[in-house]
């Protein structure tokens, strides 16, 4: 399978077409959940935000072959690290697509300040700008398809 492109114009331009009331081809999150559920792994790629491993040191390695590989990711997945009952942030979904923005703006900026930096992954363990990229990408890519923003 192929991802999208992390061309931040594109994204902001798909999330944009993204009605409030949008209704999730599979799940329970709100569009407006969905882009502020986007933030908060950015967040984490960009230091901003902590989780403990959750996975034991030796299996790293194989979730770092899927998140190399082109399987996407399953749908359904409930992580403890993304709770679906989390309240919303802000009060309409542009506010929302700002935060995203921003938070993409400091994700480019965090690594290029140091580009061998890693950051932990609460499944992942430590990656780098590159793996990062690529977990964003399968990210962003599911959950567009959830919403249908992949057309």
């Amino acid at each position: 399978m192929s991802f999208i492109d992390l061309d931040i114009s594109e994204l902001i331009q798909k999330l944009d077409t993204l009605s409030p009331s949008a209704k999730a081809e599979w799940g329970e999150m709100s569009a407006q959940r969905m882009v502020e559920h986007l933030s908060d792994s950015i967040m984490i790629s960009s230091g901003k935000k902590k989780f403990p491993l959750e996975i034991t040191e030796d299996r790293i390695s194989k979730m770092q072959e899927f998140l190399a590989s082109d399987k996407p990711m399953a749908r359904n997945i409930e992580v403890p690290f993304a709770k679906k009952n989390t309240a919303l942030r802000h009060d309409e979904i542009e506010l929302s697509i700002d935060e995203f923005l921003l938070e993409w703006i400091d994700f480019e900026e965090h690594f290029g300040e140091n580009e061998n930096r890693t950051e932990q992954h609460p499944y992942y363990g430590d990656l780098n700008y590159e793996q990062w990229c690529r977990l964003h990408a399968k990210h962003i890519s599911h959950h567009f398809e959830q919403f249908n923003l992949l057309k």
